[in-house]
């Protein structure tokens, strides 16, 4: 059985002094999970993904673009998201954030 085990995932995400750094978890057919530390005032603009998301906040703040809406999210906050959905984030102060696309199967 293949698995992976952090035991304190808020201390692999680092923060850079300027920019966004990601680190890939976890790759396959099923699901894309990826960390990302983010320095303050950094941004990832507005996108749309192709496949449902979620993104778990871990430390920091940020202002996350919904669609028209804008929410506020801090340690702990939870955001899913449809597909297509746009959506932008941008880190009020350092910022760490796990994110999770699930991949969908094809339908035959």
């Amino acid at each position: 059985m293949n698995y992976k085990y952090l035991a304190d995932l808020s201390s692999e995400a680092a923060i850079p002094v300027k920019g966004i750094l990601s680190q890939v978890l976890q790759k396959d057919d099923s699901v894309n999970i990826t960390l990302f530390g983010m320095a303050a005032e950094e941004e990832i603009s507005s996108h749309s993904a192709p496949t449902p998301a979620i993104i778990y906040f871990l430390d920091g703040e940020a202002s996350v673009q919904l669609g028209d809406d804008t929410v506020h999210a801090k340690p702990g906050s939870f955001v899913f998201m449809p597909p297509q959905l746009p959506h932008a984030i941008r880190a009020e102060m350092p910022t760490k954030m796990l994110l999770v696309q699930i991949k969908v199967p094809a339908k035959a």
